[in-house]
């Protein structure tokens, strides 16, 4: 039995193509495992309050959280992680907004980044914490960004850095691309996108 995480940051609901190839992923992997447990964070419909002086002080600062409002910060910050930490895979939702990721998926890594506790420093520079998950990145966009266009991608490859940093370096990413040339094209993106995902899910339950 595996725990999934799936972390949804649309702020299109429903119409969200993210959303949509992200819970087929979620779908797919409880088929073969029914008894998988889930746990989703939507920080669109929850959204996490930015960075702060207060955040600072209560995740990074020298005295540690001291006022109400600190203390309830460093408290968010310890239930993310703690969700995190329990997953055995986590599914990440994550639509390209201006060529990068949604300022509510930034948030929720700058809650879960914390020394000591997801990444520690070491004598040969920060060493990830967050090792042996399995990570499924679904990037929606409306433009295509997987060939010439790549240089306008700063979402994926900043996506997979932070993963990496906190030592979650097996990740899948599944792309729907293209939904804003018209609606055809649109669910050509998430027919081929479904397909991956099956793929994606099959190769997870024969691990």
């Amino acid at each position: 039995m595996a725990d999934i995480l799936l972390v949804a940051s649309s702020p299109r609901g429903s119409a969200s193509y993210s959303s949509r190839i992200a819970e087929k992923v979620v779908s797919d992997l409880r088929n073969s495992d029914p008894d998988a447990l889930v746990m989703v964070r939507d920080l669109a419909q929850a959204p996490l309050q930015h960075i702060d002086a207060d955040f600072v002080t209560a995740t990074r600062g020298q005295t540690g959280a001291e006022t109400p409002r600190q203390l309830a910060i460093l408290a968010r910050s310890d239930e993310l992680i703690d969700e995190l930490t329990a997953a055995d895979i986590v599914v990440i939702a994550a639509p390209m907004i201006n060529f990068s990721v949604s300022s509510t998926l930034k948030t929720w890594f700058d809650y879960i980044s914390r020394a000591g506790r997801t990444f520690r420093y070491s004598e040969k520079g920060p060493q990830g914490l967050m090792t042996g998950k399995r990570v499924i990145i679904v990037s929606a966009s409306g433009g295509v960004y997987s060939g010439e266009n790549a240089a306008f991608d700063f979402q994926v490859p900043w996506l997979c850095s932070m993963l990496g940093f906190l030592g979650m370096t097996d990740v899948e990413v599944i792309r729907v691309e293209g939904t804003a040339l018209g609606p055809d094209a649109a669910e050509q993106a998430v027919a081929r996108a479904a397909a991956q995902a099956r793929e994606v899910a099959a190769a997870v339950a024969a691990a």
